[in-house]
């Protein structure tokens, strides 16, 4: 696939009043590619979830609502998953019934990125929200076969340029998927103490790694009590992560 940056060249040399076959050698490109480009209406009609794609659009370069992204890119590497065997793709993410908030809120963020439409499916303690869309494979490229910690898991370019910039967001996501806030408890001396903390768990550590990038974005404290688990507990840690995350609900 050619850059969009090739695209836009090729017809504005066509527009400037060089042939097709001249636009193709001075460019490197295939004579039925250029003249396909060339002729190209300039603003085709597009289709559906297409409309929406800021990856498949030349107008566009970011979504419309980077924060709604960065939140549901942290939500699809903890619970989610993008079905691309069959006709149209389907992602879904698994929410459990406890936090009904949490199920709008994902729902929210599959409409604002790219939804037309969106189903929630009632399962044995969760509710799979779901959203059909030929272009979700566009806007989510860790998709693959098999489980995610069987697999790297790295972000684009573009998606760490959305990440670096709302680093609140995509943690909130990550958070609200496969972590929780809770109340600890220790005895010293006798004395109990009750504060608050939270944990990341996730078994792939491409995502851990991921959690801890974006939290070192800001500036909270975190430690790895376990192989697969992160945590946070100092207090100034937990007041900042609060700002941004907060228990679910």
């Amino acid at each position: 696939m050619h850059p969009r940056e090739i695209r836009a060249r090729a017809r504005e040399q066509h527009l400037a009043g060089r042939t097709v076959a001249e636009v193709a050698r001075g460019l490197n490109l295939p004579y039925p590619t250029a003249w396909h480009w060339c002729n190209d209406r300039p603003n085709p009609r597009r289709h559906g979830t297409e409309l929406r794609c800021f990856r498949c659009r030349d107008d566009v370069d970011n979504p419309t609502d980077p924060n709604s992204y960065a939140y549901l890119l942290g939500l699809y590497l903890g619970d989610g998953h993008l079905v691309t065997s069959s006709r149209v793709p389907v992602l879904r993410i698994y929410c459990t019934n406890t936090w009904p908030n949490l199920i709008d809120a994902c729902e929210q963020a599959m409409t604002a990125v790219l939804a037309g439409s969106v189903q929630r499916v009632q399962k044995q303690g969760c509710v799979g929200v779901q959203s059909y869309g030929t272009h979700w494979p566009c806007l989510l490229p860790q998709h693959g076969p098999g489980r995610k910690h069987e697999r790297p898991i790295v972000l684009a370019g573009w998606q760490r340029e959305i990440v670096a910039a709302h680093p609140g967001d995509f943690a909130r996501g990550l958070f609200h998927s496969d972590g929780c806030r809770v109340a600890n408890r220790v005895t010293v001396r006798g004395r109990q103490y009750v504060y608050p903390r939270y944990l990341f768990t996730n078994e792939s550590a491409d995502i851990i790694g991921l959690c801890q990038w974006a939290l070192d974005l800001l500036g909270v404290a975190w430690r790895m009590n376990r192989r697969n688990s992160l945590s946070v507990a100092r207090r100034d840690a937990v007041a900042a992560l609060d700002r941004h995350v907060g228990p679910k609900s």
